[in-house]
C-alpha cells in the first residue's frame, strides 16, 4: 500500500493544472497522482461477478491477460438466488480479493432493468423488476464495501439495450423512468452509499447521462443524497466542460491531457467557474483518501474457499423450470451426457466483466464424480470459435448422441448460447436456441424419451421443446464452479431453491419492447411504459412459458392464511410456511401488491417484498415481510413527486407472479395530493374541489335547462344526466363561458380558482 494521504489535503492545496488533473484518469484503470503534495494513484477495475484486474495496459474489451481470480456467477444466475445474504458474501469475497490485488473501486454490480432479452448485456444484471434489482444490488454493494472497497453502481441510468450505445437516446416518461429504471439505483444509494456511481453511455430524452444536471446532481444529489462520486463509463464523456458542471467528477480512461486543459482554458475564460472544479477535484480527493484507509491484505487468496462458495452461489442459483414424473434428482441410472457445454463450460459472459479464472469445472467432470452408475458423453455439437471441436459433421454428432441416449436410462442434454451470439457490445437478433442444437435434441428425444435439458445462456431463450422434455434446468451462466453446482442440483446434494427473476415468454413478439427495441437514429422509445416483463405480460393476460418468480423443488410447500396490517412505515405482511415433502428446501416467498380502482394505470399486481427461506422436512415457520410505504408510490407527474394512493390494496403471496397461494386486503391512507386549478381544469376537477364544488354545483343546477323525459323516453334512452356529466368531466372549465345558460363570467371563474387554491394553501 502506499503512504496514506494527509486528510488536510483539499482542492485548497492544489494548483488549476492539478485540480483539473486530478478529475480524469492517468491510464485505463489508474486515477492520476499528485506527487508534490503526496497524492498518490488509486486502482479501478471491472468486477461485477469477479476481479478483472488486467496485466498488460488495458483494455475495455478483455482482451488483455488479468490476474487470476475466482469467477463467481454473473447477476444473470445470482438474481435466480433471490437471497441477499448470499450476494452480500459474493460480494465481500470479491472484495477480499481486491484487497489482495491493492484494488481501491470495483466497477459493479450492475442493477439496469432487463427490459428486453435481446439486450447483449443482460447476463450482468439482475431482473426486469426494480424492487429485486434494488435489493441485491444493495447486498453485493455492502459485501464488497465490507472489505473497505469501494463499488461503483452502474450504468446510470436507463441503458438497456448494447445497440448504439454510446449515442441513442433513451426517450422516456416521467412515470417509467421513476417507478422503473431508477427505483432501484434509488434504493442502494439511499441504503448503502456506494463510493461511487458510473454514468452510462446513453443519452436520456436527448440529454447525454454523462452531462445530465437533472440526473447527477438533482436527482442523485439532492434528492436521494448520494456523497460519493461521480464517474464516467469508459469513454461515455461527450463534453468535458459540460461534464463537469453537471456533476460528472472524474472522467475514465485517460484523455492524455487533452480535455483536462479544456477545463483549464473554461476557467480561464470564464465558462467554468473554478468552485465547481474544486468540488469535484475534493470528491476525488475523498474517494482516494478513503481508500487509503483500508489496511493491507493479510494473507493471500483462500483459493479453495472461494471456489467452494462459487459452487454453493452457483447450485443456489439454478432455476427447476419442469420436472414431470419427478425424473430429477438422478439416483443411479445410466446418463448420457451430451452436448459440448457439458465439457467445454459457459460459464460467463464476453466483454468487460471477462475474468480469468483460478479453476474452471466441468459438468461432466462433476457428474463423473457423483455418479453411482454409468455415463457416457457425445458433444453432440460444435461450439463456434472453441479450439476443442471434434473433427465429426453435424450430422455425425447427431447420430452418435443418439446411439448414446439409446443406451442410457436418461439422457442429460446440455443446450445453451456460444459466446459469439451474447455479448457486451451488441445485442441478440433473436431468442432461439441454435438450429443446429435443437435439431441435436430432436434425435435424442427420438432415441430416449427421458430427457434433462439443462440451458447456458445469459438471456431467456426460447423454449419450443417445452412439451416435448419431462425436465429442463435454467443454469443460466454460472462462473467457474457451476459445474460442480448442476452436479449438485442433478443429483439431489442440493435441493434446487432459485426462480425467474425475468419473464420466458413464447415468442420475441409479446415483450412488451417489442416493436420499440432497438430504436431508430438514434432514439430508442419506451413505448410501453411502466408494463415491463410480467407487469405487462399479466395486464395483457399473454400467455408464457414460465413466469416472474417461478421455479421448482425436489419438495414442496404450502402457504397459510397470509394476514396484513398498516404500519407507520408501510405495511407488514404475515404467512406461515410450510415444507411439506421429505426433503429440506428453500422457497422464495414473494409480495406483490395490487390496487384495483386506481386513477393511474397499474399492472395487475407489483413485487413488493420477498425472503428466501430455509425450511427442514415437515417444518413450519411464521414469515414477516415488510413493505416499505415509499415502494407503494407512483410517481404524479401532476405534481411532479412520489405520491402513496389511498385505497384497499390487495396482497398477494405468491410463489410466482402467477402461482398466488393466499391473499387479503389493507386499506392505505392516502398522500394528500393538493394541484392546482387553472382555466385549464376541468369541470370534473373543480367539482372535486372542496372548496369549489359546493360553488360549482349550484351554479350547474339549471346551466342546461329542462333535460326531464317523459316515463316511455326514460325506458328506451341513457340517462340524460350521467351522459352530461360525462361530458362535462373532462371539459376545461376556461372555455365554458359564451355557451348557452351559463351564469357565470370568465372574471367569475378566475375568482372561484384563487378562492379554492388559497384556501388549499392554507
Amino acid at each position: 500500500m502506499t503512504d496514506p494521504t494527509p486528510h488536510t489535503v483539499t482542492a485548497a492545496d492544489l494548483t488549476l493544472e492539478e485540480k483539473a488533473a486530478l478529475t480524469s484518469g492517468a491510464d485505463f484503470w489508474t486515477t492520476k497522482s499528485i506527487d508534490r503534495i503526496n497524492v498518490p494513484s488509486i486502482m479501478v477495475t471491472d468486477g461485477p461477478h469477479g476481479l478483472r484486474k488486467q496485466t498488460g495496459s488495458g483494455d475495455h474489451l478483455g482482451l488483455e491477460d488479468s490476474v487470476p481470480a475466482t469467477c463467481f456467477p454473473p447477476a444473470v444466475a445470482l438474481g435466480s438466488s433471490w437471497d441477499p445474504e448470499l450476494i452480500e458474501r459474493v460480494g465481500a469475497a470479491i472484495g477480499t480479493e481486491a484487497v489482495i490485488e491493492d484494488v481501491a473501486v470495483v466497477l459493479g454490480p450492475g442493477i439496469n432493468i432487463k427490459r428486453s432479452p435481446l439486450c447483449g448485456r443482460n447476463f450482468e444484471y439482475f431482473s426486469e423488476d426494480p424492487i429485486v434489482s434494488g435489493v441485491l444490488g444493495a447486498a453485493s454493494v455492502r459485501g464488497i464495501q465490507s472489505r473497505g472497497v469501494g463499488t461503483s453502481l452502474k450504468h446510470f441510468a436507463v441503458n438497456n439495450q448494447e445497440f448504439d450505445r454510446m449515442r441513442a437516446s433513451s426517450d422516456i416518461d416521467a412515470r417509467p423512468l421513476r417507478e422503473i429504471y431508477l427505483r432501484g439505483f434509488e434504493h442502494v444509494v439511499r441504503r448503502e452509499q456506494p463510493w461511487t456511481v458510473m454514468c452510462s453511455y446513453n443519452r436520456i430524452n436527448g440529454v447525454y447521462a454523462s452531462e445530465d444536471p437533472w440526473l447527477l446532481t438533482t436527482v442523485l444529489r439532492d434528492e436521494w443524497g448520494f456523497e460519493g462520486l461521480v464517474v464516467s463509463d469508459w469513454g461515455a464523456v461527450n463534453e468535458r466542460v459540460a461534464a463537469l458542471i453537471a456533476g460528472l467528477d472524474l472522467e475514465m480512461p485517460a484523455s492524455g491531457g487533452r480535455t483536462d486543459a479544456q477545463l483549464v482554458a473554461a476557467v480561464g475564460d470564464g465558462t467554468l467557474d473554478e468552485a465547481v472544479l474544486d468540488t469535484a477535484a475534493n470528491r476525488n480527493l475523498a474517494l482516494i483518501q478513503r481508500s487509503q484507509q483500508r489496511p493491507a491484505a493479510d494473507s493471500p487468496l483462500d483459493v479453495d474457499a472461494h471456489h467452494a462458495l462459487a459452487r454453493e452461489a452457483a447450485a443456489r442459483s439454478i432455476v427447476l423450470l419442469k420436472n414431470d414424473g419427478d425424473l430429477l434428482p438422478l439416483a443411479d441410472e445410466r446418463i448420457a451426457v451430451i452436448g459440448a457445454f457439458a465439457a467445454e463450460p459457459r460459464y460467463q459472459g464476453a466483454g468487460s466483466s471477462l475474468i480469468n479464472p483460478t479453476r474452471l469445472d466441468s459438468a461432466l467432470d462433476e457428474i463423473r464424480a457423483l455418479a453411482a452408475g454409468e455415463v457416457s458423453y457425445a458433444p453432440g455439437f460444435a461450439v463456434p470459435g472453441s479450439k476443442n471441436n471434434p473433427d465429426q459433421t453435424a450430422e455425425q454428432l447427431r447420430d452418435d448422441a443418439a446411439a448414446a441416449a439409446t443406451a442410457a436410462d436418461i439422457a442429460v442434454v446440455f443446450l445453451g448460447l456460444p459466446a459469439v451470439e451474447e455479448s457486451e457490445g451488441f445485442d441478440r437478433e433473436h431468442i432461439n436456441l441454435p438450429a443446429e442444437q435443437l435439431a441435436l435434441l430432436d434425435a435424442v428425444i427420438d432415441a430416449n424419451s427421458n430427457v434433462v435439458v439443462v440451458l447456458s445462456n445469459g438471456g431467456v431463450v426460447a423454449l419450443p421443446f417445452n412439451d416435448r422434455v419431462p425436465a429442463i434446468v435454467e443454469a443460466w451462466l454460472l462462473g467457474q464452479a457451476g459445474g460442480g453446482g448442476i452436479a449438485d442440483v442433478l443429483f439431489g446434494a442440493v435441493n434446487p431453491s432459485g426462480k425467474l427473476t425475468e419473464t420466458i415468454p413464447v415468442r420475441l413478439e409479446d415483450n412488451p419492447s417489442y416493436g420499440n427495441f432497438p430504436g431508430e437514429f438514434g432514439h430508442v422509445r419506451y413505448g410501453e411504459g411502466i408494463l415491463v416483463g410480467y407487469r405487462w405480460y399479466d395486464a395483457r393476460n399473454i400467455d408464457v412459458v414460465y413466469p416472474f418468480g417461478h421455479g421448482l423443488s425436489y419438495t414442496s410447500f404450502d402457504y397459510g392464511q397470509v394476514t396484513a396490517e398498516t404500519v407507520d412505515s408501510g405495511i407488514r405482511v404475515t404467512v406461515d410456511v410450510t415444507n411439506t415433502g421429505a426433503r429440506d428446501g428453500r422457497e422464495v416467498v414473494q409480495v406483490y401488491t395490487g390496487l384495483a380502482q386506481s386513477a393511474v394505470q397499474r399492472a395487475p399486481r407489483e413485487l413488493k417484498a420477498f425472503a428466501s427461506v430455509a425450511l427442514a422436512a415437515g417444518e413450519t415457520r411464521t414469515i414477516e415481510l415488510h413493505i416499505d410505504r415509499e415502494d407503494l408510490a407512483y410517481w404524479d407527474i401532476r405534481v411532479d413527486r412520489w405520491v402513496v394512493e389511498g385505497g384497499e390494496y390487495t396482497i398477494d403471496v405468491a410463489a410466482s407472479s402467477r402461482d398466488i397461494r393466499s391473499s387479503t386486503t389493507v386499506t392505505v391512507d392516502g398522500d394528500a395530493v393538493d394541484v392546482p386549478l387553472t382555466m385549464e381544469s376541468s369541470i370534473g376537477d373543480l367539482l372535486r374541489n372542496p372548496v369549489s364544488g359546493p360553488i360549482m354545483r349550484g351554479a350547474m343546477s339549471g346551466m342546461f335547462g329542462d333535460q326531464s323525459h317523459n316515463d316511455a323516453e326514460s325506458a328506451q334512452e341513457p340517462d340524460t344526466d350521467d351522459t352530461l356529466a360525462k361530458i362535462l368531466e373532462s371539459f376545461p372549465i376556461g372555455r365554458i363561458v359564451g355557451f348557452p345558460n351559463v351564469p357565470v363570467t370568465y372574471e367569475q371563474i378566475e375568482q372561484l380558482i384563487a378562492a379554492a387554491n388559497s384556501a388549499t394553501q392554507q
